[in-house]
C-alpha cells in the first residue's frame, strides 16, 4: 500500500480521549483500571487510530505558515470541493452553492433541525440501536425519542420494519425521524429499496426527515450509499442531509460539518436557527482540511483505508463466530464499527454485561458499554486500528474476557 495504516500511532498527550479515557467528558468511556503488564487498546470512541491523509495535513500546514487568522468567509473551493466530492462519489446532480450549509457538527445540525421542524417536547422516530450522541443530546434539550426496532432476518442483515414505523408514527403523532445512513452502531448500508419504502412510509404521514449522513464515505465490499435525498422528489424536499469530512478523514478534533437542503423554506429557517447559537461559525484550518480532505490525493488514500478496515472487520467477525459461542454479531456494510449481541454467552456463562466490560478492560481492551445504543447485552467496538493491533486485541479476550 502507498500509505501507512500498519505504524502503531501513540497518541498520547496528542489531545485524544481514546487513550485517556480518565478525560472523557462526555461520561462514556469505558469503566476500570488496566492490570499490570497490559498496554492500551482503543476499541471505544468512534475515531480512528491511523495518521490522516497527508493531502489533509500538507493544507492545513500550508495555511498555518501564514501568521494571520482573522476574521474570514468560506472560500469557493470549500462549496467547489463539495459539490465535486458528492457528484463523484455518489452521483448527484443539482448540488449548488445555496443548498450548502456550515454546521459546528452532525449532531448540532441535527438539533438545528430539530428546532425547526418541532415543537417543543414532540416525540421524533429514530431506529434502535440509536446512536449515543442522539439518545444524550436529542433527549435532552426536550424531545421524546421513539424508537422503532431494526430485525436481523435470517441471514442476519438488519432491516427496518416499515409496519411498525407507520404505526409509531400514527401512535406518537410523529412530525420528524432522524435517519441514520449508514447506520450507526449496526453498520448498515441502506439499499435503494428500503430507502424508497422508508421515505414512502415518512412522505404517507407527511414526516420531515433529519439524514445522518456522516458514515457516506466509509462503505465496504461493494456495497453504494444513496443520498437520502436521491430516492425521490418527495424526498429531495422533506430531507435535511447532514456530511462531514470527520469520520472519513479522523478530523472530529478539528471540528466542521455541513448541511445539504434542497428545500428553499426548509433551508432558510434551519440556518436562521443555526445562526442564533452565535458561534456556529467554521475554523480556518477546519476549512483547509475539508479541501484537503476533497481532493483526489485523500481520496486514494480513502480507497486504501477501506480495504484496511473490511480485512479488520472480516478478521474480527471471523474469529467471533469461531471463538465466542453465544455472541451475535453480523458483518458491518459500512462503517468501522462493530456492534456484539453478548445476550446468549452472558447466560450461558452466568455473567452480567458490567462483568464483561471489565474484564476486557482489565487486559487492556477498552470497549463501549452497548447500552448507550440503547442495546442491553450489547458491546461496541472500534476496528479503525492497525490489523496487528485488533488481532491482539481478540487474543486478549479469547484468553482473558470470554472465559
Amino acid at each position: 500500500m502507498k500509505y501507512d495504516f500498519t505504524s502503531i500511532l501513540n497518541r498520547k498527550g496528542k489531545d485524544a480521549i481514546a487513550v485517556a479515557p480518565e478525560e472523557d467528558p462526555y461520561g462514556i468511556a469505558p469503566k476500570g483500571n488496566i492490570k499490570e503488564g497490559f498496554d492500551l487498546i482503543p476499541m471505544w470512541v468512534a475515531d480512528m487510530n491511523f495518521p490522516t491523509a497527508p493531502a489533509i495535513c500538507e493544507a492545513v500546514i500550508e495555511r498555518a505558515k501564514h501568521p494571520a487568522f482573522g476574521y474570514f468567509d468560506l472560500r469557493p473551493e470549500y462549496y467547489d470541493s463539495i459539490i465535486r466530492w458528492h457528484e463523484k462519489r455518489n452521483g448527484v446532480k443539482g448540488l449548488e452553492k445555496k443548498h450548502i450549509g456550515y454546521q459546528n457538527g452532525v449532531l448540532g445540525g441535527v438539533l438545528s433541525a430539530l428546532r425547526v421542524l418541532c415543537s417543543d417536547g414532540e416525540n421524533v422516530l429514530v431506529h434502535a440501536p440509536t446512536y449515543v450522541g442522539f439518545l444524550e443530546e436529542v433527549g435532552r434539550v426536550g424531545y421524546h425519542l421513539i424508537p422503532s426496532e431494526l430485525k436481523k432476518d435470517a441471514d442476519g442483515i438488519w432491516r427496518m420494519d416499515y409496519e411498525d414505523m407507520d404505526a409509531k408514527i400514527k401512535k406518537y403523532h410523529i412530525h420528524t425521524a432522524i435517519f441514520c445512513s449508514p447506520h450507526n452502531p449496526t453498520g448498515r448500508v441502506w439499499e435503494r429499496e428500503e430507502l424508497e419504502t422508508a421515505f414512502a412510509v415518512f412522505e404517507a404521514n407527511d414526516v420531515y426527515v433529519v439524514a445522518d449522513e456522516i458514515w457516506s464515505d466509509l462503505i465496504l465490499d461493494g456495497h453504494t450509499h444513496i443520498p437520502s435525498q436521491s430516492v425521490s422528489d418527495d424526498a429531495r424536499n422533506r430531507t435535511v442531509a447532514l456530511y462531514a469530512p470527520s469520520k472519513t478523514f479522523n478530523l472530529a478534533g478539528l471540528v466542521g460539518s455541513y448541511h445539504i437542503i434542497y428545500n428553499d423554506y426548509l433551508r432558510a429557517r434551519i440556518e436562521r436557527e443555526s445562526s442564533l447559537t452565535v458561534y456556529n461559525a467554521p475554523n480556518v484550518l477546519s476549512m483547509y482540511a475539508l479541501i484537503g480532505g476533497y481532493k483526489e490525493e485523500s481520496e486514494e488514500w480513502l480507497e486504501e483505508l477501506r480495504l484496511v478496515l473490511s480485512e479488520n472487520l472480516h478478521f474480527a467477525v471471523d474469529f467471533i463466530k469461531a471463538n465466542f459461542e453465544g455472541v451475535d454479531v453480523s458483518m458491518p456494510e459500512g462503517t468501522y464499527m462493530l456492534l456484539l449481541d453478548c445476550g446468549d454467552w452472558l447466560k450461558a456463562h452466568d455473567r452480567t454485561i458490567d462483568e464483561l466490560l471489565r474484564r476486557g478492560v482489565e487486559v487492556g481492551v477498552l470497549w463501549q458499554d452497548g447500552r448507550q445504543f440503547n442495546r442491553p447485552d450489547a458491546i461496541r467496538m472500534n476496528l479503525a486500528l492497525p490489523n496487528a493491533r485488533v488481532r491482539e486485541a481478540f487474543q486478549r479476550l479469547k484468553e482473558y474476557a470470554f472465559v
